[in-house]
């Protein structure tokens, strides 16, 4: 039976005019050099320096990491959907893995309200249908629900082995620092100067901490500095998934932009960071 999930924040945080999204990603993507929670107007510009980086054509599945904002669960949970709608074309569900998934017995099942809630993942889908129109891609979308250290270790040992099969694409969803009193979260490391350069210096530890692929620096960097980087857990898990999959990636960040600058503590900013893992090739085997 075919379970579509709806494209429920198009119209909203972006637009669900088919001819202008696939202009605006167009636009995006060329500007990147590759050919509102903030919604696009903030984040999709910066998208595009990762999403630009995807060769479509050796690649047959996309995992989607995304964190859970609205639904409280402390494990990882699947989709019931078989499509993922987008204003610009529809993505297939892999359903043998979703059950593959299932049968570990470490997994929930979300329901297609809670699905259609959440917005985390649904922001990469209109770049995926885009990069990968005309080739046969299916989506796994699994939604990451407030983990203890434990499992996220847990969930990244599981999903390590698909990490090693070059047919896979993981596409990690996050913001970095949601900074003002409307987000709880003032912090501000006057020796930066402006509020906004204290921001960027926060983000940007992280962002070199991430790329380091060590989940354990990136756990104590977050109980640190409590940065209030919502994809922490999907984050977290990819970087166990790093330490246990066969395959040697790096992860290198390409973009960050904030949605303002923040002068006075009045102000409010969410951060933007895009990064794009891939294969390290020795230079001695790339010459080959």
């Amino acid at each position: 039976m075919e379970r579509v999930r709806r494209a429920s924040h198009a119209g909203s945080w972006y637009t669900n005019n088919a001819r202008k999204l696939d202009e605006e990603l167009d636009g995006w993507l060329r500007a990147a050099g590759l050919t509102n929670h903030a919604g696009y107007s903030y984040s999709g510009r910066c998208a595009a320096y990762a999403f630009g980086n995807i060769d479509p054509t050796n690649i047959s599945r996309v995992f989607l990491l995304g964190p859970s904002h609205h639904y409280y669960t402390p494990k990882c949970a699947l989709t019931r959907a078989t499509i993922y709608s987008t204003p610009i074309g529809d993505l297939p569900v892999d359903h043998e893995v979703i059950e593959e998934l299932n049968a570990t017995g470490k997994f929930d099942f979300m329901d297609l309200s809670v699905d259609e809630a959440e917005h985390s993942m649904e922001m990469h889908l209109p770049y995926l249908s885009k990069v990968f129109q005309g080739h046969n891609v299916k989506v796994v979308p699994i939604l990451v629900g407030a983990l203890n250290s434990q499992n996220e270790a847990m969930y990244g040992q599981l999903l390590s082995k698909y990490l090693d099969d070059p047919k896979n694409f993981f596409s990690i969803s996050s913001d970095f620092c949601h900074w003002g009193t409307r987000f709880s979260y003032t912090y501000y490391d006057k020796s930066h100067g402006a509020i906004h350069k204290s921001i960027e210096a926060l983000d940007r530890m992280g962002m070199e901490i991430i790329e380091t692929g060590n989940p354990d620096a990136f756990k104590q960097y977050l109980q640190e500095y409590e940065n209030t980087i919502c994809g922490r857990h999907p984050i977290s898990v990819f970087l166990s998934m790093l330490k246990h999959c066969l395959t040697k990636i790096k992860i290198g960040f390409v973009r960050y932009e904030q949605s303002s600058q923040c002068k006075s503590m009045r102000d409010s900013s969410v951060s933007y960071a895009s990064a794009a893992a891939k294969v390290d090739t020795p230079a001695e085997e790339e010459k080959d």
